[in-house]
């Protein structure tokens, strides 16, 4: 609705839907002997399900189509009651579910799909036992052939629904990810551009710094003032190391057969003195014999951001746990923190350039993480639930022992 293109074909389609309905009031006029209840239900259907058509663009909301497939269901089943001579009408009750089609609304289509199956079932009760055949003798001659016609037209309109459903879905995910495809590719232009120029500044101021840091002419309020801004440069240059990664990956390092066990040692030996600053303990639990194809630095690399950031996250004092055993054929990493958590909304966000958590964060690391994975084709998934913490679980292909 939001395409200028869209919006035009959309109110021309209205508009001559709209003008249809009328002149089916009009042509009743002719049928019906003056004004009953009836024709006024159907004036009022007409008048309220074009307002409903017109304004939908501005108020694109699922309580709006709700109501406009209400409104539908009223006109469609009041044509068929009112006019029972109009048999066609009996084929645009079976169609009404597709309404929800156009919206591209699961929910609604469900809703759609059994209210008009509940009402289907009164409406054969009321020819089959009312009726009898009188006035609906097309149906009722062979009602139980015209029963299992509909049934099989919303299967029908069922399986139409989820197979297109699927696919819309499936090009969703594919422009999203075309869409995070071109935004790395920003990156690397921009990095590819900026960051030698960023470092080499960066390298000299901080050089002088240093210099002076250690000049006896400056007392120790001045030294700590140095040491503060040298800190901040550092920060800059890891900022521009982690750009330099994205923009160039080292395409020398090759895979090879790790033993997952022996990478968690060797990377929680690093961290550990990190995490007793915050008086967090680390807990290790891996299973013998658990070999992964991957590149060793690379696999430290993603190791050791997942863990910092599992730190980082933890309440002081509370634990973080390191869990690596094998699944079948997989071999499963996770790392459990009993953080503050996250919510839906921010765990599908993880992985975005320049999204973070934290304060002084750029999401470029966990962003580095994402691609690891994804290039030895493994899986990571965030379980995180507010105020009980996050579990981070990689999937990798087990391989055999050495």
């Amino acid at each position: 609705m939001y395409s200028q293109v869209n919006r035009k074909t959309y109110y021309i389609s209205m508009l001559t839907l709209i003008a249809l309905m009328l002149s089916g009031l009009i042509l009743s006029t002719t049928e019906l002997s003056g004004i009953t209840v009836g024709y006024v239900i159907h004036f009022l259907c007409v008048a309220i399900l074009a307002v409903c058509l017109l304004i939908y663009p501005k108020h694109e909301t699922y309580i709006f189509r709700k109501i406009i497939i209400l409104f539908a269901f009223a006109y469609f089943y009041t044509l068929f009651f009112l006019y029972p001579e109009t048999w066609t009408t009996y084929i645009l009750i079976c169609l009404i579910p597709s309404l929800a089609i156009l919206f591209f609304d699961l929910k609604l289509f469900y809703f759609s799909i059994i209210l008009n199956g509940f009402l289907i079932l009164l409406t054969f009760g009321y020819i089959i036992l009312i009726d009898q055949g009188n006035i609906y003798s097309y149906l009722h001659h062979d009602i139980l052939g015209n029963l299992i016609n509909i049934i099989a037209s919303q299967i029908l309109l069922f399986l139409i629904f989820h197979l297109s459903f699927s696919r819309m879905k499936k090009q969703q995910l594919y422009h999203e990810q075309l869409q995070q495809s071109e935004r790395l590719k920003m990156i690397a232009h921009l990095t590819a551009a900026v960051a030698h120029e960023i470092r080499n500044p960066v390298t000299v101021v901080r050089g002088f710094l240093q210099l002076y840091r250690e000049d006896p002419a400056f007392d120790d309020p001045v030294k700590n003032k140095f040491k503060l801004m040298i800190d901040e440069l550092n920060t800059v240059e890891q900022i521009t190391s982690q750009f330099l990664t994205l923009s160039k990956p080292n395409r020398d390092q090759k895979p090879e057969k790790v033993d997952v066990n022996d990478a968690l040692q060797s990377v929680t030996g690093l961290v550990r003195s990190y995490a007793m600053l915050s008086d967090n303990q680390m807990h290790i639990e891996a299973e013998e014999g658990c070999f992964i194809f991957i590149n060793p630095i690379e696999f430290k690399q993603l190791l050791m951001n997942l863990i910092k950031n599992a730190l980082e996250a933890s309440n002081m004092g509370t634990p973080v746990t390191v869990i690596a055993k094998r699944n079948q054929h997989y071999i499963e990493i996770k790392i459990i923190d009993e953080g503050s958590g996250m919510s839906e909304d921010e765990v599908k966000s993880l992985g975005t350039p320049f999204y973070s958590l934290k304060s002084n964060g750029t999401g470029l690391g966990l962003m580095i993480c994402f691609n690891i994975v994804e290039k030895y084709d493994g899986e990571i998934h965030y379980d995180s639930k507010k105020g009980v913490g996050t579990t981070v679980t990689i999937r990798f292909l087990a391989t055999e022992g050495k």
